[in-house]
């Protein structure tokens, strides 16, 4: 079997993104090139993305973007007040 030519491949992460999947591919004794090889050959191979997407997150929804825009409007304009409360552990 011939040798295949390998090529690069570059996109950005959010840095904490990237520095929580080095993490979790370091446990795993993966690089991350190698992770993303094995995601690119299941996706190859199944024609699908191996774990759900969905546009049904609430996080999502039009309602929680327009909270969110509002809450940050409210932020800049030194609008929104924060409270102290204790941390909840089992």
């Amino acid at each position: 079997m011939a040798t295949a030519q390998m090529v690069s491949v570059n996109f950005k992460l959010d840095p904490e993104v990237k520095k929580s999947m080095e993490r979790a591919c370091a446990d795993m004794g993966l690089s991350m090139s190698a992770a993303f090889t094995i995601f690119a050959k299941k996706v190859g191979r199944e024609r699908r993305i191996p774990f759900e997407v969905s546009a049904a997150d609430p996080f999502y929804s039009e309602a929680n973007i327009r909270y969110l825009k509002k809450k940050m409007e409210d932020f800049k304009a030194g609008r929104l007040h924060f409270a102290e409360h204790e941390l909840i552990e089992d």
